[in-house]
């Protein structure tokens, strides 16, 4: 087993399969070399098994199964000696596929579309180890690599799961954007309504226009080919049903609501639940009331080391300048960026001013004021 194997990935053109080249060239110091199925001129299938010792497919759900199949034909002896991973949504049909061939068998789901950041840190990660033994080693040191938040699943398990974590979820916003596709017409569009937000409102709008700037092949996947979900569907469409025909029948269905609609799920959920899920929900509301302030100053830190924030904060600090939060994140080539609100609006002069303060020592490169 080597822990930096030839890796080829299958689906290298999508999204993902450019993440994870980047990933495994730039992180784990693999060769990688990579396959799409609709380029012609890309290598063979023949060509991949061949030079790599590890293969990741990264295929639209509905093709993956059928794409393994044919990887495992053409495989033979040489795949008892490669480990074979997946990176779809769907996990049963994919997995054993790939059991077929004889190959150790891992198949992951990143809980997250391909991260700007080079890694999946603060993401979860769902990990069936079909068949790990001798690759161990590797795969232990892939998931240290990876940096995500992980948890062990069966295939099957995994698919019911993600029946209720992502079709169940993608329907209801889906539902939602069409409702106020037609809906909001008459009062200006969906963004008029932000004025008037609540901050569920704001979350429900960004998780639609989220789905609505993606890829629609990947959920049409989510909802078309996993199938535990037309159960969950139907049952949804049940629930929707019975919320109109109670809302319907006025005054007098209100303690059917309350029970039906509040407090049974409330007994299901336990109180510790809905307490995380609350306080979430109170984190993400104080996190859109900061990045809401009109006024902003994006900053990227050069020197990446213990220290570099003081330096700039001594900088708001000389200018006087209160802050009312703080932000910072990663670009995917590693750059620290700080988003600043201050609690007062400042003028034109004050602005450049700061800004000159804080970019003439190299402290830090002022990126936009927003």
């Amino acid at each position: 087993m080597n822990l930096r194997p030839a890796i080829g990935i299958v689906g290298s053109a999508g999204a993902y399969g450019r993440w994870l080249t980047g990933f495994f060239e730039q992180r784990m110091g693999c060769p990688v070399l990579g396959a799409d199925p609709a380029d012609p001129a890309a290598i063979t299938p023949g060509g991949l098994i061949e030079r790599c010792e590890v293969l990741v497919f990264s295929a639209p759900i509905r093709h993956t199964p059928a794409l393994i199949a044919e990887y495992a034909a053409l495989a033979g002896a040489r795949a008892p000696a490669q480990l074979w991973i997946d990176v779809t949504s769907v996990k049963a049909q994919p997995v054993a596929a790939m059991l077929a061939s004889g190959a150790e068998v891992l198949g992951l789901h990143p809980m997250t579309a391909p991260p700007k950041a080079p890694t999946l840190r603060g993401r979860v990660l769902v990990a069936c180890e079909a068949r790990v033994e001798r690759w161990r080693g590797f795969v232990d040191a892939l998931y240290a690599a990876l940096q995500a938040e992980r948890v062990q699943a069966s295939p099957e398990q995994h698919d019911r799961v993600m029946a209720l974590v992502q079709a169940l979820v993608h329907a209801g916003h889906l539902a939602q954007a069409g409702v106020l596709a037609e809906l909001a017409q008459s009062l200006g569009g969906a963004a008029s309504l932000l004025p008037f937000r609540s901050a569920s409102f704001e979350m429900d709008l960004a998780m639609a226009d989220r789905i609505l700037a993606g890829n629609p092949a990947i959920y049409s996947g989510i909802q078309f080919d996993n199938p535990a979900v037309p159960a969950v569907l139907a049952l949804l469409e049940q629930r929707v049903a019975r919320l109109r025909s109670l809302v319907g029948q006025g005054d007098s269905a209100r303690a059917d609501f309350e029970a039906e609609f509040i407090h049974a799920p409330k007994a299901a959920f336990t109180e510790a639940e809905i307490a995380r899920g609350n306080r979430s929900f109170e984190n993400l509301g104080y996190l859109l009331a900061d990045l809401a302030h009109a006024e902003a100053l994006s900053v990227h830190l050069p020197e990446d080391r213990p220290g570099s924030l003081r330096a700039l904060l001594d900088v708001f600090e000389r200018h006087a300048v209160n802050l009312a939060s703080i932000h910072s994140s990663r670009t995917p080539t590693g750059e620290v960026h700080f988003r600043f609100s201050f609690t007062d609006a400042l003028d034109a002069d004050a602005q450049a001013a700061l800004g000159a303060d804080i970019e003439c020592d190299d402290i830090g490169r002022v990126l936009a004021w927003a």
